[in-house]
């Protein structure tokens, strides 16, 4: 399985209903509105790591409102 948190930023007045969008998209687990550098925060579950970056590149990026996205792996230590 492969997870990672990914940091997005919207434009204006698109915010609620890209967060909407987002949620509904199969494999996002959950997504914030948050303060500072980013205006959300999703947590995202695939069964491996290219089916994340298909996820986040065709459908994330996909939902009007969305600028751009960080995708940051989560890793085992």
């Amino acid at each position: 399985m492969a997870a990672a948190y990914i940091l997005i930023e919207l434009t204006g007045g698109k915010a609620k209903e890209a967060l909407k969008k987002i949620k509904a998209i199969n494999g996002i687990e959950c997504v914030s509105a948050v303060t500072g550098p980013y205006d959300a925060i999703a947590y995202a579950e695939a069964k491996d790591i290219n089916e994340l970056g298909d996820m986040v590149v065709s459908k994330v990026r996909a939902v009007s409102g969305v600028s751009k996205t960080i995708t940051c792996l989560v890793v085992e230590i």
